[in-house]
């Protein structure tokens, strides 16, 4: 069994305008997908990451050049994380599909582990 990360990516002006309750149900609609990753042993792990972009590191003559995130580029961030097990990539697609991130516009990008 290999493991996968789930990168949530999203515009996070999204959920800007939503009241306490309506987040609060987001929050309860992912918590019940990953309870059922969990239960079929697949879950491995995730988080919400903190809203605020954080920071990009890239090598600079003088040491390391740090500027704010998201990439300047993109109006998206990673807003979280989940590792799942699955036996191969069509087989954590098949997994993730029902996913709550999926709704709204925002995607996940999937990436296999290599365990060296």
């Amino acid at each position: 069994m290999d493991t996968y990360l789930l990168l949530l990516r999203e515009d996070p002006s999204q959920y800007a305008t939503l009241s306490p309750a309506e987040m609060g149900a987001i929050i309860e609609q992912y918590r019940a997908w990953s309870q059922k990753l969990a239960a079929q042993g697949r879950l491995v792990g995730g988080q919400k990451l903190a809203d605020e972009g954080g920071k990009r590191l890239r090598a600079g003559s003088a040491g390391p050049i740090v500027t704010d995130g998201p990439f300047i580029e993109s109006k998206d961030v990673i807003g979280g994380t989940f590792l799942i097990q699955a036996a191969s990539y069509d087989e954590a697609v098949k997994l993730i599909a029902d996913c709550p991130h999926l709704r709204g516009g925002n995607e996940i990008e999937l990436r296999r582990i290599e365990i060296v």
